[in-house]
């Protein structure tokens, strides 16, 4: 029987303070701990790791626990040898929220794992089962970080390795459109790329992505904002008015002004000496498109238009009476104070 991990050193392996091994990359181990609240790449890392043990051993027994209704035994008897000797890989889910013999026999595990099995702890994240993580730390268990993928750079890098990966071209622009059109969702960010992947040929071009996803509630928030920073309240009204009609919610669209009002505020500290661009989690194209915008804004004017939008988030989220009218009044505001 082929073993089922190679030779790894301790120091590509553990935590230890460190980043830790990366989704796309992380090998088959004894024990291999997979963390954090994003489930698509936890699903992306446990797929590698299932992958790669059947190219090694097409026979290899796969066992599925749930943490959540695990009892006492089950993992002595899923990691056990099978009776005609095949190698076994053993995938723990839920460990977030772990029954108590879940922690105890997992640990006790952790301290003599059997080298020629694979078992895969798959944790959501929080401290729940604190116990186990310390101990498979401790015993040189592989960590696999799963954390949200939060800043719209990061997004955009996710969505450049998903083309690169499958050897097609796509322009920065196409990239920002996706961001913007479905980056609240990183399966679906995902799911798109695929999509285009399959049902496209040559560059992806914003034109491509408008095409297919320009309609998404996402992509119209940011566009009322982008109309309004650049004083254009017809335009900006219009788009909010199509939104709201087509069943957009008051909250995400204050948040996308929001958000285009922060980015506009990074890019201007950096005028006086801030922050460097790459410290402040935005995409080079954000950067060069808000040096342009800046062109048109005033300090007294961006901090108003700030205070409206802030106004505008209590508002909408209870603080007022009419939700629609506050997002309106603040789109308005922005548009005037962008238009001087």
């Amino acid at each position: 029987m082929p073993p089922a991990t190679p030779t790894r050193s301790r120091s590509s392996s553990r935590t230890g303070g460190a980043a830790g091994a990366d989704w796309r990359a992380v090998e088959p181990a004894p024990l291999v701990l997979v963390q954090g609240p994003e489930g698509l790449l936890a699903d992306r890392a446990v797929g590698r790791l299932l992958e790669l043990v059947r190219e090694r051993d097409p026979e290899t027994e796969r066992v599925d626990l749930e943490a959540a209704t695990y009892e006492a035994g089950m993992l002595a008897t899923a990691a056990s040898p099978s009776l005609f000797g095949e190698a076994k890989i053993v995938l723990a889910r839920g460990a977030e929220a772990c029954t108590d013999a879940f922690v105890t026999d997992f640990a006790a595990y952790a301290s003599a794992p059997d080298p020629d099995t694979v078992v895969v702890v798959v944790h959501g994240g929080g401290q729940r089962g604190k116990k186990l993580l310390d101990a498979l730390r401790a015993a040189d268990a592989t960590v696999v970080p799963c954390e949200t993928i939060k800043k719209d750079a990061d997004k955009a890098a996710f969505v450049s390795a998903e083309f690169r990966a499958a050897s097609r071209r796509v322009d920065a622009g196409a990239v920002r459109s996706l961001v913007e059109a479905l980056g609240n969702d990183l399966r679906e960010l995902a799911g798109a790329c695929s999509q285009l992947i399959t049902d496209t040929t040559g560059t992806v071009t914003p034109d491509v992505v408008d095409r297919y996803y320009g309609g998404r509630v996402e992509a119209t928030g940011f566009r009322v904002a982008d109309e309004a920073v650049a004083g254009n309240s017809g335009a900006a009204v219009a788009l909010l008015r199509h939104a709201l009609a087509t069943g957009a919610d008051p909250v995400p669209l204050v948040a996308a002004l929001a958000m285009k009002l922060r980015a506009l505020a990074k890019v201007a500290a950096m005028r006086g000496g801030g922050p460097a661009a790459r410290e402040l989690g935005l995409a080079p194209w954000q950067v060069d498109r808000a040096q342009r915008e800046l062109a048109r804004w005033t300090p007294e004017g961006l901090a108003a238009a700030i205070l409206a939008v802030a106004q505008a988030d209590v508002d909408v989220k209870g603080g007022g009476r009419d939700p629609v009218f506050a997002v309106e009044r603040a789109v308005l505001a922005i548009a005037a104070l962008g238009g001087r």
